[in-house]
């Protein structure tokens, strides 16, 4: 809880009060240790407060007297102070669903269900927010590694509402409303954060001498995104697998004559037809997925350029095979899909590319612990400032969780395995979970508010062979 509280403490100048900060202290410990739903309600009942007047931690959200973009300065910072000087910052960046009940909800409209069956298309009534996170690398700057994502931005990222149908189609209603939509694009709020995530780090001693590099999707892998990157930003990037790519023209034909240069040669294979070309060899490469090393086959292709790219940007081809795996001991080998990515630095290695893309798994994890855990859209407020600043608040509480287990060195499970787990696992680093890091935080707390001790380092230095008594 300590090391909580001291990260805690250098978001004060975020707070327009000095009473502010403390009652947002307060619900950020109850968000972390509530153990029913985290409601506004849910968070003063956990601390006690239920009698008294619960008007003052609604208006600390809904009059927005917390700034969002000052919180997220705090992690941002103490990323950069852990990554070594040299070392790039890996960003990762995706779009994810709240789903709601009420229509009156603002910011919430019908989407798409990401989780339904590919053979239809399932609309549910949700908020879609924007988040990105940066990795933190397991030891900080080892080329093959674990990491851990730590949110340092998140927005909210609404659709703007349709005119009224007895609109005239070429009046001034309808016309707004597209230039809105195509402003509030989830690609082109993403290229808008990226900008602004390169901004906050050129404000800092060593920030602009560090190259960002952004893991994304295919949602982000595309000609907004690659024509607005900021200066030093590396995109990888998932592509589709009949991708029309072409190779850099020659001399003759840049020079053919009159008019423009020319910016594209030969149209080359796809990456499907390429990852079936067999006179390209294999290449095996190590990198750390799942808990462990792995060997994963590649091809790698450079240079090469892609339209969506534009004409003046070069970019390298990486190519997955497919992985084979077991539903259990003595099935059939089953495969899951290959990837292909592109990477708008066509000089970085191939393994940095791969183990890079690897860590975009851990955005997912934010977002599974959020939903899940920290009660990321619970909170029963429907106006807009509200719904930003509470999603803001619940995430940076969970990102300063996260900053706490790595200042404290408890990066890895502090209690020793229980009797049914086997002796030998195929995970073996395997790193504290989120539930097990509030389980320490409410002992912390709990034996703080009983007088007791914890001997917090005992449980680090437990051995991992020894079972529980």
């Amino acid at each position: 809880m300590a090391g909580w509280n001291a990260l805690f403490d250098q978001a004060g100048t975020a707070f327009v009060q000095r009473r502010c900060f403390e009652r947002a202290r307060t619900l950020g410990l109850s968000a972390l240790t509530c153990l029913g739903r985290r409601t506004l309600s849910g968070l003063l009942c956990a601390t006690g407060q239920q009698f008294h007047d619960w008007s003052a931690a609604y208006r600390l959200f809904e009059r927005e007297r917390l700034d969002g973009e000052a919180l997220w300065r705090v992690p941002l910072r103490r990323v950069l102070e852990t990554l070594p000087p040299a070392s790039p910052i890996v960003a990762l960046i995706d779009d994810t669903l709240l789903r709601k009940r009420g229509h009156r909800i603002a910011g919430t409209s019908w989407r798409r269900d990401p989780l339904g069956p590919h053979f239809a298309d399932n609309f549910i009534w949700a908020s879609r927010f924007l988040q990105i996170s940066v990795a933190l690398p397991e030891p900080p700057g080892a080329p093959v590694s674990a990491a851990r994502a730590i949110p340092v931005d998140l927005q909210h990222a609404p659709s703007p509402r349709k005119p009224s149908r007895r609109a005239d189609p070429a009046g001034p209603e309808w016309q707004s409303w597209r230039a809105a939509s195509a402003a509030s694009a989830i690609s082109r709020r993403g290229a808008e954060r990226l900008r602004h995530l390169r901004q906050a780090i050129d404000q800092f001693a060593d920030g602009a001498s560090r190259a960002l590099l952004v893991c994304a999707d295919a949602t982000f892998t595309n000609r907004t995104v690659l024509r607005d990157l900021p200066p030093r930003t590396t995109l990888l990037g998932r592509i589709r697998k009949d991708a029309r790519l072409y190779a850099l023209p020659t001399t003759a034909e840049e020079n053919h004559g009159r008019g423009r240069h020319r910016c594209y040669g030969q149209r080359l294979p796809t990456p499907e037809q390429w990852r079936r070309e067999e006179s390209i060899p294999w290449t095996t490469v190590p990198a750390f997925a799942a808990g462990n090393v792995y060997d994963f086959d590649i091809k790698f292709i450079t240079p090469l350029r892609w339209k969506n790219a534009g004409g003046e940007r070069q970019l390298s081809l990486l190519i997955v095979r497919p992985v084979a795996y077991r539903l259990r001991q003595g099935a059939q080998l089953s495969y899951r899909k290959p990837a292909y990515l592109i990477c708008s630095d066509p000089t970085l290695p191939p393994q940095q590319i791969l183990q890079r893309y690897l860590w975009r798994w851990e955005i997912e994890l934010n977002f599974r612990d959020e939903k899940t855990l920290l009660g990321f859209g619970q909170p029963q407020v429907r106006s807009d400032p509200a719904v930003r600043t509470t999603a803001t608040f619940f995430v940076f509480v969970y990102a300063l969780l996260l900053l706490a287990l790595e200042n404290g060195h408890l990066t890895h499970k502090p209690l020793p395995r229980p009797r049914w787990q086997r002796a030998q696992p195929q995970r073996p680093r395997p790193r504290i979970t989120t539930p097990q890091a509030i389980s320490l935080l409410r002992a912390d707390l709990w034996a703080s508010a009983l007088g007791l001790q914890i001997k917090a380092a005992s449980l680090h230095d437990i051995p991992a062979q020894q079972s529980h008594s």
